[in-house]
């Protein structure tokens, strides 16, 4: 069994829709073949039964002094057989059978019957129910049964009623029951015949089903066959600008899955236009440094060959370069792993998170890098669901970015209260056709090339604070500079760990 069901399912999808559908139709044209079989056999009989009693009503014949002859009553009638039952002239017919049974199963057959029907232990009962009956009539018994040359016929045993002059009613036999029976032939062959009919036109039935269920299989499984398709396309030739074309109104499964297929492919794309972006502009920013540090190292190693050294105050400013383009470059691989990491590949595992104490940390390294600005901050209590480290950098990229852009002296305004977290500076802002650049990858402004910085800082605050659930924007504030805004649910007591 399990072998069978293991190759099923090896199956292709056609193959085993055409199957299921042919097993499902050839199970219900069974039962009802079945079904109507039975019903018409029952009917038939039904008409047969019908038959027989009719032909058991006293009143229908017209003597059965013969019967009486062939076997002589005890009692009940004379010898003579005066009686006035009813005959059997109207079974004499070449399909009818015409018989009394003794008590010890002795059969009296007529003259006019066409055979003679084997007497069985159900016969001899009716007579021996007749003799307890104190004068009621009990009914009669329908059977199956044989004749002596092995036919079928439906057989009727019945109790007989005598006649005897002068003794008044009719009287139940207290030893003979009359017996009729008719031929099964002509029923058996029509059940026969209608076995046949419905076995051909359920064969039949299967068949078509099965080939409507291949064709509607097909059919239904043709969005599958141009959706394995494309996937194959895409796999052989990594082209992810394939499309399924979908009808708009449509929302059935197969759709669905087109649109889901469609999606992803386009996120496939996006995600590989984004890849390629940022290696040419990870390319571009690092080609700067690495050129610079290029130079200031052939500059002392040409001093060293030549025997030429150089001046103490040039050599320390090349040594300074160095440094910073080492720092600059490390910080630039550095934003470029953080970049470089899926929105489900996260360093730590999330966990709640004291945004107060966050902001708190991020202010103590602010202040050291910006000695002469004058930070003030108001921070209330808030916790939010994030990467720790992650979080902190994006706070820390914030105020780097009001303390670069503040000018000597300034003044660097820090307030978070019900999960908003605002930090203002008084630089020279950002021109507002640049607002909407802010935060893309490498990006920066014109007036800010001078600068040290990749342009990945703001980058990594927008997608920190996105994988927090949170949002990020940069305003120009009241009065000139700019005022960096951070929003991120959560709430003023710890909530439960995350499991």
């Amino acid at each position: 069994m399990s072998r069978l069901t293991h190759r099923f399912r090896t199956l292709p999808i056609r193959a085993r829709l055409s199957m299921l559908v042919a097993a499902a139709v050839a199970f219900a044209v069974a039962a009802v073949s079945v079904t109507c079989w039975f019903i018409v056999q029952k009917k038939l009989y039904e008409q047969v039964n019908d038959d027989l009693r009719k032909m058991a009503r006293p009143a229908q014949y017209d003597a059965v002094a013969d019967l009486l002859a062939a076997c002589p009553q005890t009692g009940d009638a004379d010898q003579n057989g005066s009686n006035d039952q009813g005959g059997f002239n109207s079974l004499r017919t070449q399909s009818s059978y015409a018989q009394l049974v003794k008590a010890d199963g002795t059969p009296c057959v007529s003259a006019n019957s066409v055979g003679t029907v084997k007497v069985t232990r159900i016969d001899t009962d009716v007579i021996k129910e007749a003799s307890h009956s104190r004068g009621i009539v009990p009914d009669g018994i329908i059977r199956n049964g044989t004749d002596t040359d092995g036919n079928a016929v439906r057989v009727l045993t019945t109790p007989l009623l005598v006649n005897t002059p002068g003794i008044g009613p009719p009287q139940l036999s207290r030893d003979t029951a009359l017996l009729i029976a008719v031929p099964l032939k002509s029923t058996e062959s029509t059940l026969n015949d209608l076995a046949l009919i419905l076995l051909l036109v359920s064969g039949i039935g299967v068949i078509g089903a099965g080939a409507a269920g291949l064709a509607v299989a097909r059919a239904g499984l043709r969005p599958v066959d141009k959706l394995t398709d494309a996937v194959e396309h895409v796999a052989r030739t990594e082209d992810l600008s394939v499309r399924i074309p979908v009808e708009d109104e449509s929302d059935d499964e197969i759709a669905r899955l087109s649109r889901s297929f469609n999606s992803m492919t386009s996120s496939l794309a996006s995600s590989r236009e984004l890849q390629q972006q940022l290696i040419a502009d990870a390319g571009h920013e690092l080609r700067t440094p690495l050129t610079s540090l290029r130079t200031n190292i052939e500059l002392l190693t040409r001093s060293e060959e030549t025997g030429r050294p150089l001046p103490e105050a040039d050599r320390k400013a090349l040594l300074a370069s160095v440094k910073a383009q080492m720092t600059e470059l490390a910080a630039l691989i550095g934003d470029l792993q953080e970049l470089s990491r899926s929105e489900g590949q996260q360093g730590e595992r999330v966990q709640v998170v004291s945004l107060e104490d966050t902001v708190e940390a991020a202010l103590r390294r602010a202040r050291l890098r910006g000695p002469e600005l004058t930070i003030t901050s108001s921070v209330d209590p808030w916790y939010v669901r994030a990467e720790p480290t992650a979080l902190e950098r994006a706070v820390v990229n914030i105020l780097d970015n009001a303390v670069k852009f503040s000018p000597e002296g300034g003044t660097i305004e820090v307030r978070l209260s019900e999960g908003v977290l605002t930090v203002r500076d008084h630089g020279p802002g950002i021109p507002a056709e640049e607002l909407p650049h802010v935060f893309d990858r490498f990006w920066r402004s014109p007036s800010a090339r001078a600068l040290p910085g990749s342009g990945l800082g703001l980058s990594i605050v927008a997608r920190t604070v996105q994988q927090a659930g949170g949002e990020v924007s940069l305003t120009h504030a009241t009065g000139g500079g700019t005022v960096a805004t951070l929003r991120l649910p959560g709430s003023k007591t710890p909530p439960p760990e995350l499991p």
